[in-house]
């Protein structure tokens, strides 16, 4: 039985995969910082809730080291994050740190615990969920882009490194999703920018609006795929959505796209 490792797993994106790889009859590792959100996941068949803030590493050493003695780690899948929206004006210090420690640590964290394992067997596989933020960020979600964008980077690197130890690592490019994007944002707020974020988040909360969002359940498809496929391809475009704003990314060229992005947000 081939084994995954999921952290973020309590809910969107990382609470689908659960499901999917469980369904596919993998031991399915799902990690969140608080376990009692997935106690329906724990129900599943082979699933192994865990507990995991990816910001406290004596805690994520101590459970690597539990998994690996118990288990075989096939792949790991870093999904855990948070967005805050805003001004960065409105920022603190510590919001700034919070996100960049959880968003870009946290993947690096997690995976420098797994390498030795992964290259004592020369195999393994790590799946990086980064996000179309990373390739044409929304207004006021300047350091959520940021962190995405240099996972891709850091991903991208980190292939030669790793290919020479036989393992493997592969980013996941997912689109807006039915996820309760703005109920679970951090919302920060700043005077002199409010009626430009709040424009944007009626969007954001108008059933009506035009923004198209893929089903977590059907991207987690896409990453089981990826996961599977046994290719070196390194980046993947995750659902529909995250399909349908590469292609017009390479159409019409990330200068235009901002320009549109501007007028729809924000335009009378």
């Amino acid at each position: 039985m081939r084994t995954i490792f999921i952290t973020g797993a309590s809910s969107g994106l990382g609470r689908a995969c659960v499901k999917v790889f469980a369904d596919k009859g993998w031991r399915v590792i799902a990690t969140m910082r608080n376990p009692a959100a997935g106690e329906e996941l724990g129900k599943l068949p082979n699933v192994h809730l865990k507990q995991l803030d990816v910001n406290n590493v004596p805690q994520l050493q101590a459970l690597v080291k539990e998994v690996e003695d118990k288990w075989q780690v096939d792949v790991v899948l870093n999904n855990a994050g948070h967005i805050l929206v805003g001004p960065l004006e409105g920022f603190t210090d510590e919001q700034v740190s919070l996100q960049v420690t959880t968003n870009l640590l946290g993947p690096i964290r997690v995976t420098k615990e797994f390498l030795p394992y992964f290259r004592e067997r020369k195999s393994g596989l790590f799946l990086n969920v980064t996000s179309t933020g990373a390739l044409l960020p929304e207004p006021f979600m300047s350091i959520y882009g940021a962190t995405k964008a240099a996972i891709e980077a850091w991903s991208t690197s980190m292939r030669s490194e790793l290919s020479k130890v036989g393992i493997g690592i592969k980013t996941l490019i997912p689109d807006l999703m039915q996820t309760s994007f703005v109920a679970n944002a951090q919302l920060i707020l700043h005077p002199a920018y409010q009626e430009w974020v709040d424009k944007m988040l009626a969007i954001f909360s108008n059933p009506d609006s035009p923004l198209v969002y893929d089903d977590p359940a059907a991207v987690a498809t896409f990453v089981y795929n990826a996961a599977v496929d046994g290719s070196d391809q390194l980046h993947y475009l995750i659902g529909d959505n995250a399909i349908r704003t590469g292609a017009t990314i390479e159409k019409e060229g990330v200068e235009n796209v901002l320009n549109y992005k501007e007028k729809f947000y924000f335009s009378a």
